[in-house]
């Protein structure tokens, strides 16, 4: 079977938080050829990188072949305000099952936007119905009386020391 050719020109677009639109020329005897895309996404790390969150993108995408520009839309591993690279191979699967791939793409380099309106007002929302359900802080301190943080506030000389410092003492 003849080889593909790899796919060039690559095309990112109509970024938001959540998506992307991508797309790339391929030589023409591969249109009807082509039934599969791989998309190489990689989340570039920084410094400032949350920590907590899951760090492994996925980092081969697989769609059956549609007609191009196609979205890639997925909140489960694009970040908002992340940088990202992507690359693109695409493929023809075989009847043995096997794919007989092109190379890939030049890599291009993206990044999301921010949250948009409509997301940051369901955010909003979720944390005020959130709040409404968590107990009052005060349920926390429910052994300790105001006269203990006084007490608490005079013996340290109305200063907030950290737990491992003691306040000075006059002898």
């Amino acid at each position: 079977m003849e080889l593909l050719s790899t796919p060039h020109s690559i095309e990112v677009n109509n970024i938001t938080c959540d998506s992307f639109r991508i797309s790339w020329a391929m030589e023409n005897s591969d249109l009807e050829r082509v039934t599969h895309y791989f998309i190489d996404l990689n989340k570039k790390e920084n410094k400032n990188s949350n920590k907590f969150k899951h760090r492994d993108v996925p980092t081969k995408l697989v769609a059956k072949a549609v007609p191009l520009p196609m979205t890639v839309r997925g909140h489960w591993f694009l970040s908002p305000r992340t940088e990202y690279s992507v690359a693109v191979q695409t493929a023809v699967k075989q009847s043995d099952g096997e794919y007989l791939v092109s190379g890939w793409s030049e890599t291009v380099e993206f990044c999301t936007g921010d949250y948009a309106k409509e997301h940051l007002a369901q955010l909003q929302e979720k944390a005020e119905q959130i709040a409404g359900r968590m107990l009052r802080f005060s349920v926390f301190y429910r052994n300790h009386h105001k006269e203990y943080f006084q007490h608490a506030r005079t013996a340290s000389a109305e200063t907030a020391c950290p737990s491992w410092t003691l306040p000075a003492t006059s002898s």
